[in-house]
């Protein structure tokens, strides 16, 4: 590929994720010594309070993808009831519900890439993916998020000549790179059964709508509970196709996806657009308007309808949920299809 973009080109075009990446901090503080902890914002802004209570002094305010050290987790009396999880800060305190705790774990290139492609997660807090064509050269694109997966398919030469990974997207049908570092191999050790001992037929799931949470039973027995964030109540008179309700009822996962494009399923590297690459551990339930159990990688506001249908949760609870529930599928291929475990919403 011949590119456009000179590596001074692209190295301006990048400077806010590599200054991101490397944790600098973003206050000029001396003092900073962070506990480890990194918290990305996930949304247009955040305020920064005073005390870790809402109704406290708005200090100043961080915005989408700025990366944040954390110098403490608080849980606060003042809540909020469902989510009393606050960061302490430089400058006061960040309420957990629209921020990504995140790491930075650069990776070895992989030497070789299976023929069906290789599934892998995003290791960094964030990574700017690019495109390439023969009319523009290299153009930005989506920036993917820690802990969303992605398709490798092939290492190439990438804008600044070192090799970057082609990421196949299954939404758009289309490729797009990213930097080589920033992706980590998911092997397949972590995506082996839970519970396979067990008859299918005695594992069920139970969404409760009203108390935001999920259970899966084995026979009786509860084995797993989380809060859950699911589709966020009904405005209108809406058809179902366009409601963004999660549909009571009862039904089965029907396809397993561990990587999954959501959104309108345009190119374009406006960070508001409703597009969501990457989406990981998807379950589908629902097959009339699509509705599934996933990661989600753009808040933490558990306990709170967030969605436009889907149950978000935790990327390690929605991998939990993908690796116990049937059909089995071993993030060996784009998707798993079959009738599988019982899923009960009320």
């Amino acid at each position: 590929m011949k590119a456009n973009l000179s590596r001074r080109d692209f190295l301006k075009l990048s400077a806010a994720s590599l200054i991101g990446l490397g944790f600098r901090s973003n206050f000029d503080d001396p003092a900073t010594q962070d506990t480890g902890s990194i918290i990305r914002v996930g949304s247009e802004s955040v305020s920064v309070y005073s005390q870790p209570w809402d109704q406290s002094r708005i200090r100043f305010q961080r915005f989408r993808d700025e990366i944040v050290h954390v110098y403490e987790t608080v849980t606060s009396p003042h809540g909020p009831g469902y989510n009393p999880i606050w960061y302490r800060v430089w400058g006061g305190y960040i309420h957990s519900a629209y921020v990504q705790k995140v790491r930075y774990e650069p990776e070895p290139l992989l030497e070789t890439i299976p023929e069906k492609g290789q599934l892998a997660e995003v290791s960094v807090p964030y990574s700017q993916a690019m495109r390439y064509n023969q009319y523009t050269g290299w153009t930005p694109v989506y920036h993917l998020y820690y802990q969303s997966t992605h398709w490798i398919t092939a290492i190439e030469t990438g804008p600044d000549g070192e090799p970057w990974y082609r990421v196949y997207d299954e939404l758009l049908r289309s490729d797009y790179f990213v930097q080589t570092p920033h992706l980590r191999a998911v092997l397949p050790a972590e995506l082996t059964p839970l519970s396979a001992n067990i008859p299918p037929e005695q594992k069920h799931i139970e969404v409760n709508l009203t108390r935001q949470v999920l259970k899966a039973f084995e026979g009786e027995r509860v084995v797993f509970e989380t809060r859950i964030s699911s589709g966020m109540p009904r405005r209108g008179n809406l058809a179902p196709a366009e409601s963004t309700e999660t549909p009571r009822g009862t039904f089965h996962v029907q396809s397993k996806m561990p990587s999954k494009h959501m959104g309108d399923g345009k190119l374009t590297d406006d960070l508001k657009a409703y597009e969501y690459p990457g989406v990981p551990w998807t379950s589908f339930f629902e097959s009339v308007v699509g509705i599934a159990f996933h990661g989600t990688y753009w808040h933490t506001n558990y306990g709170v309808p967030m969605s436009h249908g889907c149950i978000n949760m935790r990327p390690e609870e929605a991998k939990w949920i993908f690796r116990w529930t049937t059909p089995v599928a071993d993030g060996s291929e784009i998707e798993k299809r079959g009738m599988g475990t019982l899923v009960e919403v009320i």
